[in-house]
């Protein structure tokens, strides 16, 4: 048994989303039918090729992680489509072909050092509650999600984004058949006063763990307990010696490319039938989103930017 992937097609009410930095203004809902939407295995596949479109009845379709390269033969089989709301990025992921050292030996010095600075302020900050636990029974992932559920809704995901850790009882039937199955890790990072990060890995094939739900407390942010939490998970996973890869899934960020060890061009995006009011959307999420592009890089030029992301986040 392998935990379903995050990308089974299906027709859902897909929020397209204004967004600036990691603040979600509002969102505008079409009804889309998933199309693509690859397992890393796919993506790194050389035989891979494009799928026919699955029949659609609603507005149009949801198009996840697929090769940047199949973009345009895409929008050519549905020409009769609108294209937006797209997003190109690196997908990124993790070789786990050797040892945790020979993983940490790709960094520079200097991020070795700053990472266990890290870990060193935060445990000594916390103090003898420090503490690291992972979970994987269907009793421990029952335990994690009871303590892992209330920080994420503390957190900028779940507030900002609704990117938090699914909290209905179908999500925590499926994490509990993934941990039956041995295809769960949960890891939490505490303190006295309880979790500060949580970490969410399903297990697709048996060997490739897929980076589900990262959050933590906000008022713990300056001491990066996400980045210490992931460190000491992955150096777990590679101790295990049965895992291919560490996939991050679809969407960059920083986090994602400072650990990953390799990359592969994605796009998302969505094609909506000709209507006016999907036209009409389209215009002005592509109108939105230059606007933000052309604050974003007066930002930069001022030296605001960083300022501006955590006043966004805040």
């Amino acid at each position: 048994m392998n935990a379903p992937s995050s990308f089974t097609p299906r027709t859902a009410s897909v929020p397209i989303d204004f967004t600036v930095g990691s603040r979600r203004l509002f969102s505008v809902k079409r009804n889309l039918v998933t199309w693509g939407g690859l397992s890393l295995d796919e993506l790194v596949s050389p035989r891979y090729s494009m799928t026919e479109p699955p029949p659609s009845a609603g507005d149009g379709y949801r198009v996840q992680s697929v090769p940047l390269a199949l973009v345009p033969a895409m929008q050519a089989r549905l020409e009769g489509y609108l294209i937006g709301a797209r997003q190109d990025y690196q997908r990124h992921y993790i070789e786990m072909d050797g040892s945790f050292a020979d993983y940490m030996a790709r960094f520079s010095g200097k991020t070795r050092s700053t990472l266990r600075r890290k870990a060193r302020k935060l445990e000594k900050e916390v103090g003898a509650a420090y503490a690291i636990t992972e979970h994987r029974t269907p009793a421990e992932v029952e335990d994690f999600l009871n303590k892992a559920r209330p920080l994420s809704a503390k957190t900028y995901q779940a507030r900002l984004l609704d990117a938090g850790l699914p909290d209905t009882p179908e999500a925590a039937r499926e994490m509990m058949e993934w941990a039956e199955a041995d295809l769960m890790r949960g890891f939490l990072l505490h303190s006295a006063q309880g979790p500060i990060a949580y970490l969410s890995l399903p297990i697709s094939r048996g060997v490739v763990v897929r980076y589900a739900h990262l959050g933590y407390d906000p008022d713990w942010a300056r001491l990066s307990p996400g980045t210490v939490l992931q460190m000491e998970a992955l150096e777990r996973l590679f101790s295990e010696e049965r895992f291919e890869r560490f996939d991050f899934t679809e969407g960059d960020g920083a986090h994602k490319a400072m650990f990953g060890t390799h990359s592969v061009a994605c796009s998302s995006f969505v094609l909506l039938s000709h209507s006016l009011a999907n036209r009409a959307l389209l215009a002005s999420r592509a109108s939105f989103d230059a606007s933000v592009a052309g604050l974003k890089s007066l930002a930069q030029r001022s030296g605001a930017l960083a300022g501006i992301r955590a006043r966004l986040r805040a």
